[in-house]
């Protein structure tokens, strides 16, 4: 099963990596005005400039709560994990993350339309959005494990068959993310390039690949050139802050070997113009609770926690 679109992106498919120039906008135009407001001029010029913004504070402490409580309600459903949904660390076998969280959980699935994060994304992506995909990480103290160097759009195109780099990543903040609990790392201006990596990727990758990406992960030379001309940032903040990046910034994060757990809430909003097609990688699309292909436009709400 192979998409009938040109591959513009193509990767898994060389003996070496290839670094190709990105080919979309970053911010995408539109004159429609409700996808005219929420980030201010320099916000939006930061992000196309670097890939990413931080929005700090913009959950209060209870909005917070609340999202734990709920977290800790699901993981003690059996069902839940019991679940391909719920991913485990593969030397702990502690909970690593839990997907589709959104769909699982009416808090959540208010969470996404909040229009203080999910407006500014429409912003960026010039258009109305669906969830792709949304998911709990969870890194606990002294023993959560990395997630390693990586581009998502490379996977999502490869995988699940996402056309265009349309897409916006966002990560909330659950738990204050400091310099030794292993916050999220971002690569500067990296969004700007595509990596195309090697290998070719296995039939039901993703069971694996949720545990411990070995498939799709750059190579280090075309790290360290990223690196050289980009740096590294590891933005921090207390919980209820939001950092928005591009869906082809690399970025990654180190192991907690800290006291201090690290919980993000991530989801991804697509355009509802960039809609999957089948994998350009010419495998089996991977499962809806990783990458949502029954779509449907969200609308925003004025606040998710009194709806």
């Amino acid at each position: 099963m192979t998409s009938l679109l040109q591959d513009v992106y193509p990767s898994r498919q060389s003996e070496k990596p290839i670094l190709r120039p990105r080919r979309d906008p970053v911010l995408w135009p539109s004159s429609h005005p409700r996808f005219s407001s929420g980030l201010s001029a320099d916000q939006l010029s930061q992000f196309e400039s670097q890939g990413f913004i931080v929005l700090p504070d913009l959950l209060t402490s209870d909005d917070v709560g609340s999202l734990l409580e709920e977290i800790a309600r699901l993981g003690e459903s059996e069902d839940i994990r019991g679940s391909e949904a719920c991913i485990y660390e593969p030397s702990s076998g502690t909970v690593r993350s839990l997907f589709d969280i959104h769909r699982l959980s009416k808090l959540f699935s208010r969470l996404v339309a909040d229009e203080r994060i999910i407006i500014p994304a429409m912003q960026i992506l010039g258009s109305e959005v669906y969830v792709h995909q949304s998911r709990v990480n969870l890194k606990p103290g002294f023993r959560g494990e990395q997630f390693y160097w990586h581009s998502d759009f490379e996977t999502w195109h490869v995988e699940d068959g996402m056309p265009r780099m349309r897409a916006v990543s966002c990560s909330i903040l659950l738990t204050e993310n400091n310099p030794f609990n292993g916050p999220l790392m971002l690569i500067p201006g990296s969004h700007r390039t595509f990596v195309g990596c090697v290998g070719q990727t296995p039939e039901n990758h993703y069971r694996h690949s949720l545990r411990k990406q070995e498939y799709g992960v750059p190579d280090d030379e075309s790290l360290t050139r990223l690196v050289q001309e980009g740096g590294i940032v590891a933005p921090t903040g207390r919980a209820g802050s939001v950092l928005l990046f591009d869906c082809n910034t690399m970025h990654g994060s180190a192991g907690n070997i800290s006291p201090w757990p690290r919980s993000n809430f991530f989801c991804v909003y697509n355009s509802m113009a960039n809609m999957l097609e089948p994998p350009f990688g010419g495998m089996e699309p991977r499962p809806d609770f990783i990458a949502c292909r029954q779509a449907a436009a969200i609308s925003p709400c004025k606040d998710f926690a009194r709806a």
